[in-house]
């Protein structure tokens, strides 16, 4: 059965009143969130930023793959990764990464990284203290992409937030809720 927080019943909730859900078209198998890869310029740049930022612990070992399986599971010849997992914050050690894995061939992108782009957009971490966190992250090379602004949410709360970058321009969103 799943759990939702107030603050999550009063998010999500309001957005599904309008689905209904058939109980015979979900699937009849245990489904886990697992990780989010995000591809690196640098894995070990990269991964120390979120390990000094936001306290991801290193999951071991690191990964070196490369095979005749890797290259049909990417569909790129002789490729090779190398990275990590990082354990997010506030997780056991069975939840879920963020996986770096930096790629021997490397693809670049065509524009910049925008918050409005197809596909996934940002990574989320919910702090004490906003302004100290994003302190953090300028500290450790990343930078600001918006504003940090307040919010009143009449139902829900206030929400203290921001997006900001990490040291390769990947988004990261900085919110608190009171």
């Amino acid at each position: 059965m799943l759990s939702l927080s107030k603050y999550d019943q009063q998010l999500i909730i309001p957005s599904l009143k309008h689905i209904e859900l058939n109980h015979t078209n979900i699937m009849e198998q245990e489904i886990k969130y697992v990780h989010t890869n995000l591809i690196a310029k640098d894995w070990r740049k990269l991964a120390d930023f979120y390990i000094k930022v936001f306290d991801c612990k290193p999951t071991y070992p690191e990964r070196d793959l490369h095979g005749e399986w890797l290259d049909k599971l990417t569909n790129i010849n002789a490729v090779k990764i190398k990275g990590i997992h990082l354990l997010l914050p506030g997780y056991d050690t069975n939840g879920p990464t963020l996986e770096i894995f930096e790629y021997t061939e490397k693809e670049s992108n065509p524009g910049p990284i925008l918050i409005n782009n197809f596909g996934f957009s940002h990574i989320a971490f919910r702090v004490e203290n906003v302004e100290e966190a994003i302190s953090k992250v300028i500290e450790h090379g990343g930078k600001k992409y918006g504003e940090f602004v307040k919010n009143d949410y009449h139902d829900i709360g206030t929400v203290s937030i921001i997006y900001i970058q990490d040291i390769e321009g990947n988004i990261i969103e900085l919110q608190n809720w009171k």
